[in-house]
């Protein structure tokens, strides 16, 4: 029997996260293992069990006391490295695309907006890409994203990225702690490459950003 995905949802709007609840409640391979309002107390939850995916508001208070936002764009690659297997979707308010960019450089698997009604639709199934290691923007935060990766290196995949999508391919059953262990660079920084590879390349998933890929000659194929 396949193991239920664990959630655990970081957001001090309560409405949103009765809505998230309702959303996945109705998903037999999903399960909600904790609902936090405040920051710092993730980590216990995280130190207590597994969580496949954390969903983390942008702007949740670090504290009861400390009503300052937490500081995601410091923790997310300390959350990374502490927990190897979690993978993090943020959601906002907000479509800005500096904050968008260093969201997803500092190892993100997606950025949502809490007015997408498509990502709000289908948000057991982005859940399930998630855990798998897939990445999701909203189409507005996508849009953003993409140009950015544009005028950073042009359409073309840049060699590091080449690279990180070469090692999924020679080592399918490698999670990405060890890929980045291969490549000398952060657990962050290799989800980051291939965050990247993903939305040049249109794909959703690592197989899929293979696949496409190797369709166009950009890494060694499939053996005959």
């Amino acid at each position: 029997m396949q193991s239920k995905i664990r959630v655990a949802i970081l957001d001090d709007h309560p409405i949103t996260v009765e809505g998230y609840l309702s959303k996945l409640g109705k998903d037999p391979q999903i399960e909600v293992a904790a609902t936090m309002s405040v920051a710092d107390l993730l980590e216990p939850v995280l130190q207590k069990g597994e969580v496949d995916v954390l969903i983390l508001d942008v702007s949740v208070p670090t504290s009861a006391e400390n009503r300052n936002p937490y500081p995601i764009l410091h923790v997310i690659p300390n959350l990374l490295e502490g927990h190897p297997n979690l993978n993090i979707l943020v959601v906002s308010m907000r479509a800005e695309r500096g904050l968008i960019r260093e969201v997803m450089a500092a190892g993100a698997n997606g950025y949502v907006l809490k007015d997408d009604q498509n990502a709000n639709a289908n948000l057991p199934a982005i859940i399930r890409s998630v855990a798998e290691g897939g990445v999701y923007l909203s189409e507005e935060a996508g849009d953003l994203y993409g140009r950015h990766l544009e005028n950073e290196n042009g359409k073309q995949l840049s060699p590091r990225q080449l690279e990180a999508l070469s090692l999924c391919a020679a080592f399918p059953g490698d999670k990405s702690m060890a890929l980045a262990q291969k490549m000398h660079i952060t657990h962050s920084s290799f989800r980051t490459l291939l965050s990247g590879a993903y939305i040049k390349l249109g794909a959703r998933t690592r197989a899929e950003a293979i696949a496409k890929a190797r369709q166009m000659g950009l890494i060694t194929p499939d053996q005959d």
